[in-house]
């Protein structure tokens, strides 16, 4: 049972006016006022006990905006690939919030919360139909963590489908007190095919977190068209190859059409780290696969 004021806090997501207030906020992350970004830089290093010793750049300094910040890239080997080729990779810094089956295309959003595939994926039953029986895995980018997000296998991008939608904040208080949270944020759907079948990355917006961007794209906004194939574009993407990036924090769900098992040494709202293991092929599959050619 939610406490009252988690209660509380999942009202006001909606009343308060999150894209506006998302607008104004990108606003100031944006300012190249040294003073300023720089005041901004050094409230989230002690706020959120940030490691910069890990970053390219290590001193506030050095960045452009408090949003340059935020999306900084890390030194070579800060976040080294799981040494087990076969393993799917975690393509993000974050909390393991769920993982699991997708059981009748439903899955897990927080404890006693699910919903569907469907739902995630812009109400497409035929896309989400290609995904049962499969599994899941949600990872949540909090303010500390590095905010670029990675490939968590190789794989060609064969669509992507950007859905605006709200912009609730994204923690344990919302994932437990908001029905479909992840369907009704802001999304951006990512479509790959890889060896081991389908899989959706999928990028959630959240309160502030009105900034998604990827290799392909650099902003995405309300006016960005809606559904873009890539059949006439080779857009393919090793494991652990960065394709994009959040400003400030928020979650990413992956979807695979193929059953998976995961590590026996995770649990739900464990931390993990981009490159490390996420799972392996469910049973002796691994041993029939062909490279993505």
């Amino acid at each position: 049972m939610q406490s009252y004021s988690d209660t509380l806090f999942c009202l006001l997501q909606e009343v308060i006016p999150q894209h506006k207030l998302s607008r104004l906020i990108g606003k100031v992350a944006e300012a190249k006022t040294p003073w300023l970004k720089n005041y901004l830089i050094n409230q989230a290093i002690r706020t959120y006990n940030i490691d910069l010793s890990i970053a390219e750049r290590e001193h506030p300094e050095q960045y452009a905006t408090f949003n340059d910040f935020f999306t900084r890239s890390l030194k070579p080997g800060a976040r080294p690939t799981c040494s087990h080729a076969n393993a799917i990779v975690s393509p993000a810094d974050g909390i393991l919030s769920q993982f699991g089956a997708i059981n009748n295309e439903q899955f897990i959003q927080a404890k006693g919360q699910t919903y569907t595939t469907s739902r995630l994926l812009g109400n497409d039953d035929t896309l989400a139909a290609e995904f049962s029986g499969g599994s899941f895995a949600t990872i949540y980018l909090s303010p500390r963590d590095y905010h670029r997000v990675h490939m968590p296998w190789a794989g060609k991008l064969l669509e992507t489908r950007y859905i605006p939608g709200k912009l609730f904040s994204v923690n344990q208080a919302t994932a437990n007190g908001i029905p479909e949270l992840f369907a009704k944020n802001e999304r951006l759907i990512c479509i790959f095919e890889t060896s081991r079948g389908k899989i959706a990355l999928i990028l959630v917006g959240a309160m502030l977190v009105a900034g998604i961007e990827t290799r392909w794209q650099n902003h995405y906004t309300p006016a960005t068209q809606a559904h873009v194939k890539f059949s006439s574009q080779v857009m393919s993407f090793e494991r652990a190859e960065e394709i994009g990036r959040f400003k400030f924090g928020s979650t990413v769900v992956l979807l695979f059409n193929e059953s998976l098992t995961f590590s026996e040494q995770l649990a739900s709202g464990d931390e993990i780290l981009m490159g490390e293991g996420l799972t392996l092929a469910h049973h002796d599959e691994l041993a029939k696969m062909e490279p993505l050619t």
